[in-house]
């Protein structure tokens, strides 16, 4: 894979834990809660439906243009409607859901941490967030040893740049085209595509720049190692016509994820670091869609030997279970707040119902070695699969990823690259897409469409049967985007 080379799963100078080696197996499934055989109850569906169109408003959504499924239930890898009709989660919910729905372990901890104690303020040490901080601060890299947790990843992200400001006493902060960093106000103009431009002021300090991707390179590369050297070229350039002492901080997701999975070549991020080290710049990593799990590693980060001095969580932390994220802060940042007050808080900062998610989430994945699943699969099922849809298939023009993070970049023509919709396209112009969405949904999988993508992400600790049977019916829905293309 482009840019990715192994390294070893142990958190570099930090205790090993268990399942953290990558020679870890995975273990059985857990026990099924027994209700895998959805009921139909039509009625019950069309109750819901009716208070979700009278008084639910919708994100990134014109309102009478939806028509939202109603769900019933969820289970692993699957979830159901009310007409009894079930999906195989090819999106993980919004790439969150890294151990499947309802597993028994974080349900009952939830449980039965709201049986002791369901809310905290956050001033206080609470068992909960101990150790839910504890446990992050193991896996991450490097001496990102302190957490300060949030409901979600915009808001860390908002957090991450609050903090490198105060860090470095600069104003403007350097993000990616082909990004998403979160729906708040600074995430959302961090944010690289197209999301950002209803609520871009262009007085929110943030410069963006062209992060590597040779497939549709910004740079006219010939290969990995040219748009690498290319890149990192075009972001000191930006840096020094921005002006080096007017950076605060570079935000990248370590793989983008919403903007198509790309993963940097070899060599990228670690050009990144030694920039920010020259120019006394805070690198702020964001791994809140890459992050445990989904790469095949606890972090991405891992797969490039990174350690940036910010990085952002959230999604699955706590397999989206309940609300959190966080910022995992160097001693470096940590040490500027030490007897400087912090600026920032949140009244739900580290929920203890939602840090006992994240507790049992994570021994959950230890324990049934969930990232090692993603790394074997990801590399034995998943890639070979996509590679010969590819071969099949005249619309895939690019298949790209890593663990369970990947994405078919469908295409009008594989010689020009013309997608197979247009930038951003809504409405007819997106008639391929849907109509690929909608072949895959009637052979019972959920895909996850974005642009021109479709983006593989299922659950971490999907089985290799799953996998099968989802990717059957892609090879299905795409004979439909074929009939698109030139």
């Amino acid at each position: 894979m482009p840019g990715v080379h192994p390294v070893s799963t142990t958190c570099r100078g930090k205790p090993r834990t268990a399942g953290q080696d990558a020679d870890v197996a995975p273990r059985p499934r857990p026990p099924s809660l027994g209700r895998m055989t959805p009921q139909p109850n039509p009625e019950a569906g069309a109750a819901v439906k009716a208070a979700d169109r009278a008084h639910v408003f919708h994100s990134w959504s014109a309102q009478e243009l939806i028509d939202p499924l109603a769900v019933a239930g969820a289970e692993g890898s699957y979830f159901w409607d009310y007409e009894g009709r079930k999906y195989l989660d090819f999106t993980s919910g919004l790439v969150y859901t890294n151990i499947g729905y309802q597993h028994p372990k974080v349900v009952a901890a939830i449980q039965e941490q709201a049986a002791t104690l369901s809310t905290f303020a956050p001033a206080f040490a609470v068992e909960a967030r101990s150790e839910a901080a504890r446990l992050i601060a193991e896996r991450t890299p490097g001496d990102l040893d302190k957490i300060f947790f949030t409901n979600g990843g915009a808001d860390a992200v908002e957090h991450a740049v609050r903090m490198a400001r105060l860090h470095t006493g600069r104003p403007k902060v350097l993000s990616a085209y082909r990004s998403y960093h979160g729906g708040t106000q600074q995430a959302v103009n961090l944010t690289g595509d197209p999301r950002r431009w209803p609520s871009d002021s262009g007085t929110a300090g943030v410069v963006h720049f062209w992060a590597p991707f040779l497939y549709r390179s910004r740079f006219y590369a010939e290969s990995e190692e040219q748009e690498c050297a290319r890149a990192l070229e075009h972001l000191e350039t930006t840096i020094a016509f921005e002006g080096p002492s007017t950076v605060a901080a570079i935000v990248l997701e370590t793989i983008p994820g919403t903007a198509g999975i790309m993963v940097p070549p070899a060599g990228y991020l670690a050009g990144v670091r030694e920039l920010c080290d020259k120019y006394g710049i805070v690198f702020v990593l964001d791994e809140v869609m890459a992050g445990f799990g989904r790469t095949g590693r606890w972090f991405a980060a891992d797969l490039f030997d990174v350690v940036p001095d910010l990085m952002t969580f959230a999604k699955g932390v706590n397999s989206g279970y309940v609300p959190l994220g966080g910022v995992a802060i160097s001693g470096a940042i940590a040490e500027t707040f030490g007897k400087r007050a912090y600026p920032g808080g949140l009244t739900y900062s580290g929920h203890p119902l939602a840090c006992a998610a994240a507790v049992a989430t994570i021994n959950v994945m230890a324990e049934e070695g969930v990232a090692e699943n993603a790394a074997r699969l990801g590399t034995e099922v998943v890639e070979p699969a996509l590679r010969a849809l590819a071969e099949r298939h005249p619309s895939v023009g690019e298949v790209r990823g890593v663990g369970m993070f990947w994405a078919l970049d469908l295409v009008k023509n594989r010689e020009t690259r013309e997608p197979l919709v247009p930038y951003n396209a809504a409405g007819e112009a997106n008639a391929p897409m849907a109509a690929f969405a909608a072949a895959a949904k009637k052979q019972g999988v959920w895909p996850f469409v974005n642009m021109n993508r479709t983006h593989v992400v299922p659950p971490c600790n999907v089985s290799e049967a799953e996998l099968k049977e989802g990717l059957a019916a892609l090879d299905v829905a795409l004979s439909v985007a074929d009939e698109y293309t030139e």
